[in-house]
């Protein structure tokens, strides 16, 4: 008999090299094995460590029943053989051999557990950090978005409009006999090219993060408003400025309106061959009014209406503050440029 014995101690040990992958046939193979050497009477061996091993794989593998029934169909096959068998001392001893049995599985399938809830606490933990890590790769996305959609408002709004006005005095320049005229052209060509500069520098600086020799210079805002209206004026628009000055506004606010006006002027001048622009500024509630309205002549199409960058542009700066922003051509002819913008606390928009 002991070729037997040694035979089912080494399958039942055989048995656990594939319980990873198929836990329920290890448990399976060591159970036969120690089903059938134990009641038999041969001595002590490893067996019963190897039941035990798997029995606990089953339970970090699969969900508690089926180590439970497990559990079960291993005390009634080790009852079925005592009783079967032919050792007297041993069907004597049957109850206790069964009930310690017992008691003993059932501390290899709470070990199980334990180890199972281990891992999967980990696997958890796992998941939440991937997850946090993605969450944070995307809102550093999104807000590197945000940044390169302000970046290129900015750098649109300034270049547009500094530069249709040095385009409009040039040209004046060049058809005026009068020196005197000629020169102040020129003067204000000077004055547009370097605020254009000032203020590419002021976003650049944003970029590159270090402070900029004019960054002391006051930010566009609305209380200068009328500097726009200087420009547009000296470029050779008829520009009036009604309405009262809103009062301190958020700076996000202050800013949009400010590029709201800018842009606005920048299209009479460009699009709508205007020659007269209204610039009203009101605050009502808990709202600022910021509407141009022109007598420009020109098309009103797809180009003036939807404008690249420039009418989309004004929107979104409008949403972004929380306001709304309505753009379409005059009731009596022109173009009207409409914001409504709120003047309390606004989102977190970069400015």
């Amino acid at each position: 008999m002991w070729p037997v014995g040694w035979l089912l101690t080494v399958l039942s040990g055989a048995a656990l090299l594939v319980r990873g992958r198929h836990p329920m046939l290890a448990l399976a193979v060591a159970a036969g094995c120690a089903v059938a050497y134990y009641p038999g009477g041969y001595p002590d061996s490893p067996m019963g460590l190897a039941l035990l091993v798997a029995l606990a794989g089953v339970a970090v593998r699969c969900r508690r029943p089926a180590a439970v029934v497990a559990v079960a169909a291993i005390l009634a096959a080790f009852l079925a053989a005592n009783t079967l068998g032919d050792d007297p001392a041993g069907k004597s001893r049957q109850p206790q051999t069964v009930f310690g049995l017992g008691v003993v599985l059932l501390a290899a399938v709470t070990l199980g557990e334990v180890a199972r809830n281990r891992q999967e606490r980990l696997a958890a933990a796992e998941r939440r950090a991937g997850e946090a890590e993605r969450s944070r790769e995307d809102e550093a996305h999104r807000r590197a978005t945000e940044e390169r959609l302000r970046i290129a408002r900015d750098l649109h709004d300034v270049a547009a409009h500094q530069i249709s006005l040095i385009t409009v005095q040039a040209g004046a320049a060049l058809h005026r006999r009068d020196p005197e005229a000629a020169f102040a052209a020129l003067e204000e060509i000077r004055t547009a090219s370097k605020e254009a500069l000032r203020e590419m520098r002021t976003v650049l600086g944003v970029l590159r993060q270090v402070d900029q020799a004019g960054a002391d210079r006051p930010a566009p805002s609305l209380t200068r408003v009328a500097d726009l209206v200087a420009h547009a004026q000296a470029a050779g628009l008829r520009v009036r400025l009604t309405g009262d000055p809103p009062g301190p506004l958020p700076a996000a606010v202050d800013l949009a309106g400010y590029r709201i006006v800018q842009e606005s002027l920048t299209n009479a001048l460009r699009h709508a061959h205007a020659t007269e622009v209204t610039v009203d500024l009101r605050r009502a509630g808990g709202e600022v009014a910021v509407e141009i309205a022109d007598n420009g002549s020109g098309p009103v199409d797809a180009v003036r209406l939807r404008s690249g960058n420039g009418i989309r542009g004004m929107a979104e700066r409008a949403a972004a503050v929380g306001g709304r922003l309505t753009a379409a051509p005059g009731a009596g002819g022109g173009f009207r440029v409409r914001a409504l913008l709120p003047t309390g606390t606004t989102r977190g928009v970069p400015t």
